[in-house]
Order: C-alpha cells, then structure tokens, then sequence
C-alpha cells in the first residue's frame, strides 16, 4: 500500500474512485481490509456485484467490471437529483457519480411538486434523473428552476425535454478515466426529513462516506465477499448508501427487490426461495413481519439480520428470534453519520438497548453545555469531534453555517437523541429531545411507552406524544393502529385494558393518560413517524 500524506490525492481503486487504499488523516492511517483488496489481484467474488428482481420473472445481475460502465456525460462537482423507485439504474448512476466526482442527491419516488422545487432551488441541482411517474410533476415546476439543465428518464418510452437514459446508456463508450478526487471533496448530498422545519442539506465526503462504512460493513454487517446483502430500504434513505458502501468493499453482492409495496408475505417468500444471507429492515417492517406464521417459512441461507433507523421495540426483537432462530442486530446513526453505535455479531446484546459506540467514534452521554455525564444518567447523545473531527463525518449543512455551528457543543457534535449509558457502555434510547415528555416532573420517554405498548396483541404500531393537562403539564397520550383482530373492539373497554398493561409492563406513571386510536400514523417520506405533527396538532387544541 502506498503512503498518501495529508492534503495529496488518494490512492484509488481501479473501479471506484472513493475508496481509498490507504489514506493519511490526522495522525493515523486508515486501511481497508485485504479482503477489500483482492479483486485487484485478480481474484473475483463468487457473486455479482448486483443481483435485481422484480418478482414477476425479470432480473437483473451485473459483475464489478460491468458497473463500471457509461458515465453520461457528468462532470466532477455537477450535482444530479437521483429520484428512482428500487430500479438497476439508481446503483448504475451511483457508480457513475463516484467514478467522474459528480455530486448525487438521492430522493424519493413520493415527493410532490413542492418538495422538488423547493429540493432543486436549495441544491441548484443541473441534472435530474428519474422514471415515468414523476416526470410531470418535475416539468410542473423546472421553469422555477434556473439551474436545471438536463433531465434524463429512465423509461422504455420517450418524453418531450427529456432525454432517454437507457438510449444514452447504450450509445455510451466504456472507455473513461476516473477522476481523482480528494478526501474531502463531496460525494452526496442528503435532505434531512424535516420533521422541523424545512429540510436541510447535509453534505458528505468521498472519504466520509467512501471509508466510513468499511469497517461497520465488517463488522457490524459482518459481511464477507461470500455474502449476499438485502436491504430493504428505499433508494431515498441515507441506508441504501450504507448498503453500497458495506457492501462493495468487502466484495458482497447486493440484493435489490423491487418491491413497489410493502409486503411481508413477499419478503418471507423471497428470503425462503433466494439464497440471501444478510437481511436488513427497519423496526416496523420487522414488526409487520412477526404478525405472519414465521413457522411457514425456511430460510435455508439467512444467517444475520440487521435493523435501524428506529428503535427497536425488545417484544419485536424477541418474537423474531423465537421464531427464527436468528438475532436482530441493531445500530444506530444518523444522516449526518456512519454507524454511531451498534451490535455487532458474537457480542452481548441486552435487549432494549442500541448497543455500544462503533469505532471511529468517541460516544458520550452530554448535558446541554457539552458535559460528561456519568453512567445512568440521561442527556443528549453525542459523538467527540474536537480536537480531531472523525473522518467518518458529514462535511457541513450545506449553505446554513449557523444549523452547522448549533450542532456543536464544546467538544462534541449533538445528535437531537437522548439516552444513556450504562455502567458496561450500552446506550439506551429514550426519545428526541423535543420528544421527552414532563409531566409532573416525571421526564418520560416516548420509546418506553411505545415498546410497552407494542408487546399487547392489539397493538400494530403506536406513537407517543405529550398532551396539555392542566395539572401535571401534559400527560403520555398515545396514538394507536390497531391489529386486525382488535378493529371491532369496544373503545373505551380496550383503552382500560392498554393502561393497564402498560402500567404492568413499565413505570406505572408512563402509562398512557389519553389514548386515541387512528387508522395510521403521519410519516415522513422516509418511513419515520412524525410525533411533532401528532404533538403540534395536540398542543394546538
């Protein structure tokens, strides 16, 4: 490996210019794994790279070498909304992003004509790609959008202004040259979900996304070039970066179905009959899964399960492993991240908890002035980025100095998370900061009412808020979905019952004073629940 000082270009792969072969940070040296390294020795992986279905019979598998096909035309810095459903072409245009230092920003397929307008005008995004469905709706509003220069559709049909990706794709020469782009130089830019507030710009670097999954793909993914990886997320979320940047590096083939819509039965079915070994879904849709007979199904190759974005309810995680046999491995990060804390493989869990900090980072329990706090105590979660900032880290809030300069307190970056930590370095989540509920002095976590609450039959999914009260403040009130089997019982009778079962389950002050129950939940385009939209709408009676 060659020694690459600081300030100097990095050592790239032939096929992906963000990974670096080594690169000097600081005062430290950061190496991938020979595993990473092989495939330029000649040896292969037994897999693709790139295994696509989309459960009608087509499919789609590609080698390394062939996703490192046509570019189109990007130039390095030029930024491109990339706004597709879970089609091949999302990880093909990924590739080419990286390979020519182009700058993408994921989208999802759901966003209305506000939130393209309002997503190119703060991006001054010069290219678009997406499919059939959207491209109205980015007509509607491009005239608003002086910096839109190209649109490229992915369809099998033509569009007036548009030009064909797939047509583009085929005419393109294979020949190109990498560019060579530096550490800090940007990758990706992601919006934030916005459940405050309009969404901002969170910019990363070839290294901090390049590098920083290398090693939770190791050994919070556990992946080995024999692997092949599912994650079920859509395109939109930072995880399916997370899924790129695990996965290839350590030479796993990535699975994509296409899923237009949830579907558990789909999910069991395809983990049953494919030879997937790596699964990863958020809380809920795992939530979902254990409604099913799990006893139905074999799963012949599954061998390690993964979850985040949420936390995980102990019940979901417990009915899972019952079943199946195989552990729920949770982690936790941020858009503004990699992995903050995990449970890696062959590690004690204790259920409930996210874990423990994940190298690179320094985790502490902070108060609001940047302060250690000890073992027990909550406060807000926070990951150490003075005097050295990890390299694993967002770069900025991309024009908004002030959201970045607010993120920090003394020493360390401040997540909007509270928990704690105990005595043995497991940290437990206790809810968003504007999420804590007060009542009566009693600070209570809408987390361990959720998960109280999701370990009763009747209850598919919940959120927890805080309610005007005028005695105690406000009060846990709780907004239910309920299972099927519970749609026709009586109300009030099935509101005593959940109070009483969360007052058997937990403190018995957390139970839930009011109890409202919804056909579902406000979510954001990502899939997390939107308490501040059920909280606001409480507050505002």
């Amino acid at each position: 490996l060659c020694l690459i000082k600081k300030g100097k270009d990095m050592e790239h792969c032939k096929l992906y210019p963000t990974f670096a072969l080594k690169m000097w940070y600081g005062k430290k040296y950061l190496c991938l794994p020979k595993e990473a390294l092989e495939g330029y020795a000649g040896h292969r992986p037994p897999n693709p790279a790139f295994w696509w279905v989309d459960g009608m019979g087509a499919e789609v598998k590609w080698s390394f070498e062939e996703l490192g096909g046509g570019v189109c035309g990007l130039q390095p810095g030029d930024r491109m909304m990339l706004v597709l459903p879970r089609l091949p072409e999302w990880w093909l245009v990924s590739v080419a992003c990286m390979r020519t230092g182009a700058v993408m920003i994921p989208g999802v397929s759901q966003l209305t004509e506000k939130d393209l307008k309002y997503r190119l005008q703060a991006s001054r995004a010069k290219s678009i790609i997406t499919s059939d469905s959207l491209a109205p709706r980015v007509d509607a509003i491009s005239a608003d959008c002086p910096s839109l220069q190209t649109k490229l559709l992915v369809s099998d049909s033509s569009r007036p202004g548009w030009m064909n990706f797939r047509e583009l794709l085929r005419e393109a020469s294979t020949e190109h040259d990498c560019v060579r782009t530096k550490a800090q130089d940007p990758l990706a830019i992601y919006f934030t979900s916005g459940t405050t507030g309009a969404p901002k710009m969170v910019e990363h670097s070839q290294a901090s996304y390049g590098l920083g999954f290398v090693a939770s793909g190791r050994q919070w993914v556990a992946l080995t070039e024999s692997d092949i990886f599912w994650n079920t997320t859509d395109t939109a979320w930072v995880k399916a970066a997370w899924t790129l940047f695990s996965a290839w590096p350590n030479g796993s083939c990535i699975f994509v179905h296409e899923l237009p819509r949830v579907d558990a039965k789909v999910i069991l079915k395809t983990l049953s009959r494919l030879p997937i070994t790596t699964l990863c879904c958020v809380p809920t849709l795992f939530r979902l899964l254990v409604q099913e007979d799990l006893t139905r199904y074999q799963f012949q190759s599954l061998r390690h399960c993964l979850t985040g974005g949420e936390a995980l309810n102990p019940d979901v995680r417990e009915k899972w492993k019952s079943q199946t046999g195989l552990e729920l491995h949770e982690g936790y990060g941020q858009s503004e991240t990699v992995v903050i804390c995990a449970n890696p493989k062959g590690t004690k869990i204790k259920s409930g908890s996210m874990g423990k900090a994940s190298p690179p980072y320094d985790v502490q329990i902070v108060d609001d002035e940047g302060n250690i706090l000890p073992p027990g105590a909550e406060g807000n979660v926070a990951v150490r980025v003075r005097p050295d900032r990890p390299f694993c880290f967002f770069n900025c809030y991309l024009d908004n100095p002030e959201k970045t300069a607010a993120s920090e307190q003394g020493d360390f970056y401040i997540t909007g998370d509270r928990a704690r930590m105990d005595k043995d370095g497991y940290f437990w989540f206790m809810g968003r900061n504007d999420d804590v509920i007060n009542s009566a002095s009693y600070r209570i976590g809408p987390v361990e009412v959720e998960s109280a609450l999701a370990e009763h039959p009747a209850v598919l999914e919940s959120a927890v808020v805080s309610s005007p009260d005028p005695i105690r403040g406000e009060v846990v009130k709780a907004f239910i979905v309920l299972s099927p089997a519970y749609s026709s019982h009586d109300p009030e009778e099935l509101t005593r019952e959940l109070q009483e079962h969360v007052k058997r389950v937990t403190a018995p002050y957390k139970y839930p004073r009011k109890v409202a129950f919804v056909s579902e939940l406000p979510k954001t385009v990502s899939g997390k629940i939107q308490r501040s939209k059920l909280r606001s709408q409480e507050w505002k009676k």
